[in-house]
Parts: C-alpha cells; sequence; structure tokens
C-alpha cells in the first residue's frame, strides 16, 4: 500500500478490515493499538495482533528522523473512537497530553479538544471513525485541521464512513473490500452514491426495512 497524499482515507462496509489495518499501522509506527500519542513510555507493551507483527513501514528521510529520534520528541497519536472516551479520562492533565478537563466536555467537545492539543504538529496521525462524536460543523473543523497537518508536513491516515471527511480536497481514497485494497475516487465511491439516494429519496431505503417488519409481524 503506497499513500501518494498527505491524507488517506480508508472506507469500506462494517468487517471489510479498515480498523484491523490502521491498527496495524499504528502498532508498525510504535503506537499503542488501543490509542494514545508517540512516544508514550508504555504505549506499546501489549502483545501485537497478527497483522500488526508482520507489517513494515518505509517512511521518507523526515519520517525516518521522527521514528528513530528521543521518545518525547516523537509526534503522533493514534484516536479510536471505540477507546477513546476512557483513555482521554485516564490521561486528561498528565504532562505531554491536553489541560482541559474533557471529562465535563461532551463527547464531541472531548474529541475536538484531544484533536486540537494532540494534532498540532508534523507527525503520523492515525484515525478511526472519528466522526462517530462529530455533528456536521465539528467534523467541518477536523477537515480544517487535516488539511492544516498536510501542509505543514504531517502525514494523517483516516478510517471512515464520512462522505463529509472523504471530499477533502486532494485528498487520497482507498477502498477496502473482498477485492483488497483499491484507489477510488470521492464520486465513485458507494458509500457516495448510498448518501445521495438517501437523502433524495428515504423512502426508497426505508420501506424496504419497514415491509420486512410488518411481514414479520403478520
Amino acid at each position: 500500500m503506497t499513500l501518494t497524499a498527505p491524507v488517506t482515507f480508508l472506507v469500506g462496509e462494517n468487517g471489510s478490515g479498515k480498523s484491523t489495518l490502521i491498527e496495524a499501522v499504528a502498532e508498525a509506527h510504535g503506537l499503542d493499538a488501543h490509542g494514545g500519542r508517540a512516544g508514550r513510555k508504555y504505549g506499546n507493551d501489549r502483545p501485537k495482533t497478527p497483522l500488526g507483527q508482520q507489517l513494515r513501514l518505509e517512511y521518507t528521510s523526515a519520517g525516518s528522523r521522527m521514528v528513530t529520534g528521543p521518545r518525547r520528541g516523537r509526534r503522533g497519536y493514534f484516536l479510536r473512537a471505540e477507546t477513546a472516551f476512557g483513555l482521554m479520562r485516564t490521561v486528561t492533565g498528565l504532562p505531554g497530553y491536553w489541560q482541559d478537563d474533557v471529562t465535563i466536555m461532551s463527547h464531541g467537545e472531548g474529541f475536538l479538544a484531544v484533536l486540537d492539543a494532540m494534532f498540532a504538529h508534523p507527525g503520523l496521525y492515525l484515525m478511526d471513525e472519528p466522526e462517530a462524536a462529530l455533528s456536521f460543523s465539528s467534523c467541518l473543523r477536523l477537515v480544517a485541521l487535516m488539511q492544516q497537518l498536510a501542509d505543514t508536513g504531517g502525514q494523517v491516515i483516516c478510517a471512515t464512513h464520512s462522505p463529509l471527511l472523504t471530499a477533502l480536497p486532494g485528498a487520497q481514497i482507498l477502498e477496502v473490500g473482498e477485492h483488497g485494497i483499491r484507489q477510488a475516487a470521492w464520486g465513485d465511491l458507494a458509500l457516495i452514491d448510498h448518501w445521495r439516494r438517501y437523502l433524495a429519496d428515504p423512502s426508497a431505503y426505508l420501506r424496504h426495512l419497514f415491509a420486512t417488519d410488518d411481514a414479520d409481524r403478520r
């Protein structure tokens, strides 16, 4: 898998392997597959996943310096929606993290506080379905942050179901499925086609669900 842009999106159905792949990239980079920042002292003391044990990353010269340099100087973060809230409660206020008390914030506000604090320097930033806690306008803020990271030399890899995020101009989109991994254009994605059809006529989808429910009740 070759990354050809500063921001890469992994898209596909549930169970297609997006999360498995992004976890393995995190482990290959020395990040905790459960989430967290680069350089965390005990971040990768768990056994690696099978794919994480096999995966090898090839870096640019700048990327290599980030990996081989002092632990405290390493830049990167893995934001995983499934585990983010537990981690956020645990590390809030600790050195190297954010000072805002995310425990008194909504989930979306907490996500944005973490993004603003931890996604601020060039590095490798991984995200697994970050849109899970974000509103439409907050997703737009995340798009702006991704572009900012791209402009300053960062690399972003994001697994997502969001048509809004994947519309970032210039981003690489990789569609994961039974076919393997293939590059795709935003307008050609199955998720974009489904969203367009649904927003144009929700009943075209919902009537099939309701018809099934009615048949079951009979």
